[in-house]
């Protein structure tokens, strides 16, 4: 361990590249990698982490795609008895990983919230449960409209068994998912949508019902609000004229006297 050089572990990253791997691939291996000698740094058997510095490949965010509330319900509508699971997506804004991973005792009835404190995914083909991203709980508001079909969905279950399952009663599984979600989409015209764009689609629906950025941090469960922004500016509406007109109803009077042309309305001539 002790051998291992920056050098070597750039050239390491370099050849994972080359092989044609993807940068977001890249990038997990080598924070693995990179975790295991800050392990050893713990331990003392290192003095420094090695895999510090090393220059990883650039990740390239796609362009999110923005379903409208009338794509939303032509896409539930077209998935049938699937729907309701990607209504739940397109309206809370939760991660594939922690719609599988909701447990019947996650759903608050009484004030309408869905705890996030776990989430599935898949590793080798094996479903893992673990802690949501960040390793946060969370608490994300449910509207009114989808609670009914959330306590149908309860019916009959343990507080402990997945609040949503496979059609065979198994965990949800992204590829199986995409199998009903792709050909759903296609039937609601909707075209280049992934079900993480219905992530996408709640941020947009909420910020248009007027939610502040830190109102859809907290429903997305991001780390910072800089964190929303940085996907989300977009979105948000441009104030910079009403926050110039506000500025102006502060400080009136001396404007009023150096230039009361600009205050003053313009007569109304008899009719």
């Amino acid at each position: 361990m002790a051998s291992i050089s920056y050098t070597d572990i750039a050239v390491w990253v370099a050849d994972l590249s080359a092989t044609g791997q993807a940068p977001s691939s890249v990038r997990q291996i080598y924070r693995v990698l990179s975790l295991m000698l800050d392990q050893a740094v713990l331990d003392g058997r290192l003095g420094r982490n090695p895999a510090q510095g090393v220059k990883l490949p650039h990740v390239r965010r796609g362009e999110p795609v923005f379903l409208s509330a009338e794509q939303v319900g032509r896409l539930v509508d077209a998935a049938g008895s699937n729907g309701l699971s990607f209504h739940v997506l397109a309206l809370t804004g939760l991660r594939f990983g922690e719609l599988a991973g909701l447990r019947v005792k996650r759903l608050d009835v009484a004030r309408r919230r869905l705890v996030i404190a776990e989430g599935l995914s898949e590793v080798g083909g094996r479903v893992v449960w673990s802690s949501p991203k960040a390793h946060r709980t969370r608490s994300v508001p449910v509207p009114r409209s989808l609670m009914p079909d959330l306590i149908d969905l309860c019916a009959g279950k343990a507080p402990d068994d997945p609040l949503f399952t496979s059609p065979n009663g198994g965990p949800l599984r992204l590829m199986n998912s995409r199998r009903v979600f792709d050909p759903a989409c296609r039937a609601a015209g909707v075209s280049g949508a992934t079900p993480h764009d219905l992530r996408h689609t709640a941020a947009s629906l909420a910020i248009s019902a007027g939610a502040n950025v830190k109102a859809v941090q907290r429903m997305l469960g991001h780390a910072s609000a800089a964190m929303t922004l940085d996907v989300y500016a977009g979105l948000f509406s441009d104030d910079m004229d009403d926050v110039a007109d506000r500025m102006d109803s502060l400080v009136p009077q001396t404007c009023h006297k150096l230039h009361p042309e600009l205050y003053t309305a313009p007569a109304v001539e008899a009719s």
